[in-house]
C-alpha cells in the first residue's frame, strides 16, 4: 500500500495556489509544466458540447482562475456556473472573469472535493482540470467518483484533463523519463528539477485505465479516451 504521510496536506497546496492567481490566469503561463495543456481544454469542452449541446448547468471541479470555464462558455453560453476550489483568491478571479463571460448564475463554493456536498442530478457537465491527482487512497477515489455521478443528470457527462500514472513499471519510468526530457527543453535543468519534485510531494495520480474502471463501477454507462501524451491524458464518461 503506498504511503501518503509525507505527500503534501490540503493546507499546503492551498497556500500554494493562493499565490498564484495572476499565472493561472494564463493558459500559457499556469500550464507550462502540462504537454498539450491547449489541445485538452478544447477537447474535453468540445466533448462536453457534442454530448450535452443543450445543457444548462456546469460544475467545475478545481476550477482555479476559470480557463476551463470561460473556454466551456465560448461553445455553449449562459450556463449557470458552479466553481469549486480550494483557493479562495482563485475563486474570486474566476468568479470576476466568468460572471462576465455569462447571463447566468454563477456561484463559488470553497471546499475540498472530499469534503464538498453536491445534489442528486443537479449538473449537466462536469470538468476537473489538473484537480483530481490529489485524492490519496482507492477510498477518496471511490467516495468522489460516486458523488460525482450522483450529481449529473442522466446522460450528462464528466470531462477529466489531468496528470496520469501507468500500470507497468516499466512504462512508467519511461513516460516519466520523457516528461523530464520535455521540462528540461522548456525550462532548463533547474526547472525539470523543480516541476519533478513538486510532483513528487502534492500529487498522487491514477492511471487512465483505474479512473475509466472506476467510472463504469460508480454508475458511468459509457467512457471516452480523448488525448494522451505522456503523462498526461483526457478523457470522461456519460452517465
Amino acid at each position: 500500500m503506498e504511503d501518503f504521510s509525507k505527500k503534501s496536506t490540503v493546507e499546503e497546496i492551498r497556500t500554494r495556489f493562493d499565490q498564484d492567481v495572476e499565472r493561472f490566469s494564463n493558459l500559457d503561463t499556469g500550464q507550462q509544466s502540462t504537454i498539450d495543456a491547449p489541445l485538452t481544454l478544447e477537447l474535453i469542452t468540445s466533448a462536453a458540447q457534442s454530448t450535452n449541446p443543450d445543457a444548462k448547468t456546469l460544475l467545475d471541479l478545481g476550477c482555479g482562475a476559470g480557463n476551463y470555464t470561460l473556454k466551456m462558455l465560448s461553445k455553449l453560453p449562459d450556463l449557470d456556473c458552479t466553481l469549486v476550489d480550494l483557493s479562495l483568491p482563485m475563486l474570486l478571479k474566476a468568479q470576476e472573469r466568468v460572471g462576465a463571460a455569462t447571463t447566468g448564475k454563477t456561484n463559488i463554493v470553497q471546499a475540498d472535493i472530499r469534503d464538498l456536498e453536491l445534489n442528486n442530478e443537479q449538473y449537466d457537465i462536469i470538468l476537473a482540470g489538473a484537480v483530481l491527482h490529489h485524492l490519496r487512497d482507492n477510498q477518496e477515489w471511490e467516495q468522489v467518483f460516486t458523488k460525482l455521478c450522483r450529481c449529473l443528470k442522466k446522460g450528462g457527462s464528466f470531462w477529466i484533463s489531468d496528470l496520469v500514472s501507468h500500470e507497468q513499471e516499466p512504462v512508467s519510468r519511461m513516460f516519466w523519463h520523457k516528461y523530464g526530457d520535455y521540462l528540461q527543453a522548456i525550462g532548463g535543468a533547474s526547472y525539470k528539477e523543480h516541476v519533478l519534485a513538486y510532483i513528487d510531494k502534492e500529487d498522487s495520480p491514477r492511471s487512465v485505465s483505474y479512473q475509466l474502471s472506476l467510472m463504469q463501477q460508480v454508475g458511468f454507462s459509457k467512457v471516452e479516451i480523448l488525448h494522451k501524451n505522456l503523462c498526461f491524458a483526457a478523457f470522461g464518461g456519460v452517465k
